[in-house]
């Protein structure tokens, strides 16, 4: 299964070094149209003004957190259907329960590779 190297993907995070990190890992994978927002509110407003094939997002965030920004993309006709993985440092089931009830496309748990990332995007933007 082909990945589109063109397609848009937004990564979501209030830590630059973990955008930084992420934007190098979609790097080595071939990802070159990266755009990145520094909480869920600047995320909904990019994703208003562009349509993104995937958005990665960090599960803990100030104000808005990953989950709530899922809900919102997931409340939102227009933004609703784009592929969205949640990252998080924490691997409990609550929160993998409450992701997957919001809707989220895949999870993924700190620290991960490329080939995890990979694979996560493999899975959730099957061509």
């Amino acid at each position: 299964m082909g990945l589109d190297p063109a397609m848009p993907i937004l990564v979501v995070d209030d830590y630059q070094t973990m955008i930084r990190i992420i934007r190098n890992l979609l790097r080595q994978l071939g990802f070159e149209n990266v755009d990145d927002a520094s909480d869920g509110s600047a995320a909904i407003e990019k994703m208003r003004d562009k349509r993104y094939g995937l958005v990665i997002s960090d599960w803990n965030m100030e104000p808005m957190s990953g989950i709530e920004l899922l809900q919102r993309v997931r409340d939102e006709e227009a933004l609703a259907s784009t592929p969205f993985i949640m990252v998080t440092a924490e691997s409990k089931t609550e929160n993998v329960v409450a992701a997957k009830k919001a809707g989220v496309s895949n999870y993924i748990v700190k620290p991960f590779n490329a080939q995890t990332l990979r694979s996560k995007i493999e899975s959730v933007c099957s061509v």
